[in-house]
């Protein structure tokens, strides 16, 4: 395949991935953000799958075998871990608008600038070599391809094609990686873009996995039996006591930290996050993702040493060289389109993440604490930081490629990366340590990080200078200045370990010791102290972070204004200053902002110019006085005890809601009881207006009329004897029921047959059901039994309910049935009728005092309404109970329940056994 054909397919694909970005940041303007989706975040994560990754690892496991899979178990073991760790990460860079590891760590201790500038020097320095294999990757597949040798690089750059792909991923980042300045905001082009392309790799070394496992073989089997009868294939298939296994678990612990704090991990998992739930979906996606790339690695690795039985060097293209020995030129271009795609995705996102750290940690910090040079750049400063990340991309990639003219060549992608691994993971003392620990300090990180970034590099970067002929050989021999135990990799005397291990190790201790050692020993500072607290407390502290940091000084509302207005100009630096004003209810009169509005805006400045330059440009403008630490413990302890009351408020607040929601509900009962007594009162009343109106009249006829006949004058007299008769039984009505509630009233308990209450009660209503030609049946389906009642209230109740069945029943259509039964250690009586019904929502109001419904439709008594009050209080004088069951022209069924007595129980027992 001509080189031609190969840079017009590198170009093309790269015009995809510029559509692509172009296509996603428009959609995102126009309200569609594709970064909504928690599968696209799950893609972005699969940026840790690298050209190590889709050529190295192949590499690897020609070497090592299944030692290849150590950097992915370390990163799967972390995912359990994501949602506390990574999720509080994510937590405080949102509260702190933090925008790289180096801010991370930097505004953790103290927002100490050179805590800063020492995380940017060494990410540069140990990712320099990892961006630099990826351009050797991409070197050498494109020489595999084309047919050319494998010998490195050519000594004039502009002779090189792979100093002009640099450049064009230069361009291609600068295009989608800097194009907003505030780094916080999302990169929705350049995130698409990664996701996109871990679909590509994803496929393609998937599509070459499948042809050699299932083309060139007959399935994973076939290869394991076929390399098992090579003993040089063989010994691969399992681990080996001593150097692999200790090589093994080195590789896992040092990929652990790697998939949270490598940049462009950070930048993607922590900067670019849009929601904390879209870790949920990515816990179980990533793995799944590294899980499935995985497969065909050892099945790529055997075929290849089966096959083409080349040098173990040139193991890391046999993702290329398999198709291409069986003249699949279309499957090898799609697998150099994988590969390019594993690196440029890389690449892309790492300069992009450095770019911020060298302009917000490196370069910013100089120019802001310059007073002329701040007049000299007046308000440029938007142009000027965007310019410097783009400097620092393009310079970046050229010392990358430089480093793999000059170095990488001579190791494999694996033995570079993992460099690299070993690098960024120096920071694991200060990050975990910086937000679980509150002791941690300053002092602490700096000497931590120092002597294991010192110990990093001395024993992983010296020997690659002394291999490349940069220094002198001896030194790995026989040490500097002829120490044998300064030799980089048996450092101190110690053997036994391959050069990573012996890195680890040793940095690892130095740096954890240092960590401990410097926070327990030395101070902390006000602020160093007050971060600590922001940081390890920030789930408790996110809700008011505004307000939480300690800072005692004046500024002019204006300056703070004006110093916005430098960064994002006139019209969003008021918008940004009066909402927070607004919102916050801030008083401005007197001209001087409080700790708030200081806070809010330099944090507005951090998500710009990092956070050592937001805090350098706030002491510009404001007279800040240094506030001893006993202040600031005070203003911690206040905020504490402000949090802790808020949370006793809340708890109080909700009880109060519940009682207030309590006292509504009791409010609406005294008004509705209110209303019923006002009914009731108008109902009496006119209940009792009505006999004494007609006693009144019909008694006046009597006395002026002596000459009335007999007949007439006796039905007068019988009318007045009626009305007086129902004049008595309200008054008695009311009298019972105040009784009855009052506790004056006693029950005349005695032994009381049942069913001869029920049939005196029949028998007394019988004439009126008579009258009004009704049937009334009773159903008697329990054995005789007796309960310690008192008879007459028992018989009032019975009697009142089947009065009222017979006032509701149509004449000549009523049917009424009285059925008594037992129901485990209860004696029930119903008492039903076919008349016109009462709608549900009435079934508990009915037995209410006072209660008058006011539905036309819906049965009520006629007369006071007291009679299912009574009977209800009766029955629970009784300790019994009533209910009703009806719908409306389905009539109505009222049963209630009187408990057994003992003897009864007993007897019931005996008769139902």
């Amino acid at each position: 395949m001509s080189s031609l054909t190969l840079t017009l397919c590198s170009l093309l694909y790269l015009s995809v991935l510029f559509s692509i970005a172009f296509w996603a940041e428009r959609r995102s303007k126009r309200g569609g953000s594709l970064l909504n989706s928690p599968y696209f975040y799950a893609l972005s994560l699969a940026v840790y799958c690298t050209a190590w990754t889709f050529y190295g690892s192949v590499g690897r496991a020609a070497s090592g075998g299944i030692e290849f899979l150590s950097v992915y178990i370390g990163p799967t073991l972390t995912v359990p871990l994501w949602w506390s760790v990574l999720r509080k990460i994510i937590r405080i860079c949102k509260v702190q608008r933090i925008t790289s590891i180096a801010d991370f760590i930097s505004a953790r201790y103290g927002k100490n600038r050179g805590i800063g500038v020492m995380i940017t020097i060494l990410c540069v320095i140990g990712i320099i070599p990892y961006i630099s294999i990826q351009l050797k990757a991409i070197a050498e597949s494109f020489a595999v391809l084309s047919g050319q040798s494998l010998v490195g690089p050519t000594p004039v750059w502009l002779s090189d094609q792979s100093f002009y792909m640099t450049l064009i991923l230069a361009a291609f980042t600068i295009l989608f990686g800097t194009r907003k300045l505030e780094a916080t905001e999302r990169h929705e082009g350049l995130v698409t873009a990664i996701a996109f392309e871990s679909v590509i790799k994803l496929v393609a070394f998937v599509a070459v996995g499948i042809y050699v496992t299932y083309g060139l073989f007959d399935g994973p089997a076939d290869i394991f039996q076929q390399a098992e009868k090579l003993p040089s294939l063989k010994q691969h298939f399992v681990f080996h006591a001593g150097h692999s296994t200790s090589e093994w678990l080195w590789y896992i612990i040092l990929s652990m930290p790697a998939i949270l704090f490598l940049p462009r991990q950070f930048q993607v998992a922590v900067v670019e996050n849009v929601d904390e739930k879209h870790l949920n979906k990515a816990m179980w996606l990533f793995p799944l993702y590294m899980f499935v790339i995985c497969l065909f690695v050892l099945p790529l690795a055997f075929g290849g040493k089966l096959i083409l039985n080349n040098p173990i060097d040139d193991a890391d293209v046999y993702v290329l060289s398999l198709p291409l020995h069986f003249g699949e030129k279309g499957l090898a271009l799609l697998a150099y389109i994988g590969g390019f795609s594993a690196a440029s995705s890389m690449i892309i996102v790492e300069t992009t993440a450095l770019s911020v750290m060298i302009s917000n940690n490196l370069v910013m910090p100089i120019l802001v604490s310059r007073p002329s040079w701040q007049k000299q750049i007046g308000n440029a400063w938007s142009t000027v930081v965007i310019n410097i990340r783009r400097l620092a991309i393009l310079a970046m990639l050229l010392l990358a490629y430089e480093y793999y003219r000059q170095v990488s060549h001579h190791f494999s992608l694996v033995s570079v990366g993992m460099m690299s691994f070993a690098a960024v993971a120096q920071f694991t003392p200060a990050i975990i340590g910086g937000i679980y620990w509150k002791r941690g300090t300053q002092a602490g990180a700096r000497l931590g990080l120092i002597l294991g970034a010192s110990v990093w590099f001395y024993t992983l970067i010296v020997p690659t200078l002394v291999t490349a002929g940069l220094l002198p050989a001896h030194w790995m021999t026989e040490g500097p200045l002829n120490q044998g135990w300064l030799r980089p990799y048996t450092l101190f005397g110690l053997h036994g370990f391959d050069p990573i291990s012996h890195s680890v190790f040793w940095s690892f201790f130095v740096n954890i010791g240092g960590y401990i050692w410097g926070s327990l020993y030395r101070p902390q500072s006000p602020l160093d102290h007050n971060q600590a607290v922001l940081f390890v407390d920030v789930f408790e502290y996110a809700r008011r972070y505004d307000s939480s940091v300690a800072w005692k000084g004046k500024v002019q509302v204006s300056d703070l204004k004006a110093l916005l207005t430098t960064f994002f100009g006139e019209e969003r630096a008021t918008r940004a200053m009066e909402r927070y004003i607004r919102k916050h209810k801030i008083n401005t009169q007197n001209y001087l902002a409080d700790s708030r509005l200081v806070n809010y805006t330099e944090k507005l400045l951090a998500g710009a110019v990092g956070t050592a330059s937001a805090r350098i440009l706030i002491a510009s403008v404001a007279k800040e006085e240094p506030i001893a630490l006993d202040e600031v413990i005070k203003i911690l302890k206040v905020s504490h005890e402000l949090l802790t009351v808020n949370k006793e408020l809340r708890r109080k607040s909700i009880e109060l809601e519940k009682l207030t929601e309590q006292l509504r509900e009791a409010n609406e009962l005294l008004k509705a009881a209110d209303q019923q007594k006002d009914d009731f009162l108008s109902t009496v009343t006119h209940e009792i207006r009505t006999p004494i109106t007609s006693i009144r009249a019909l008694s006046e006829i009597l006395h002026d009329n002596d000459e009335m006949d007999q007949e007439t004058r006796q039905h007068f007299l019988s009318t007045i004897i009626k009305e007086s008769e129902r004049l008595t039984r309200l008054i008695n009505q009311v009298l019972d029921l105040e009784r009855i509630e009052s506790g004056r009233n006693k029950l005349s308990m005695e032994v009381t047959d049942m069913a001869a209450v029920v049939q005196d009660a029949v028998e007394s209503v019988e004439q009126l059901a008579i009258d009004k030609r009704m049937e009334l049946e009773v159903v008697n389906t329990c054995p005789e039994v007796t309960l310690i009642v008192d008879r007459d209230r028992i018989m009032q109740v019975l009697i009142n309910l089947l009065s009222n069945a017979i006032k509701f029943c149509e004449e000549d259509k009523g049917h009424i049935w009285v059925r008594t039964e037992l129901q485990g250690m209860w004696y029930v009586v119903s008492v039903a009728d076919n008349g016109h019904g009462i709608e549900p929502k009435y079934h508990s109001l009915i037995f209410e005092k006072f209660y008058q419904t006011q539905d036309r439709n819906t049965r009520k008594p006629k007369g006071s309404g007291l009679g299912l009050a009574i009977t209800r209080k009766i029955l629970e004088l009784h300790q019994g109970s009533i209910e009703v069951q009806s719908e409306p022209e389905q009539g109505a069924t009222f049963i209630f329940r009187l408990p057994l007595t003992r003897f009864e129980r007993i007897a019931s027992a005996q008769e139902l056994g």
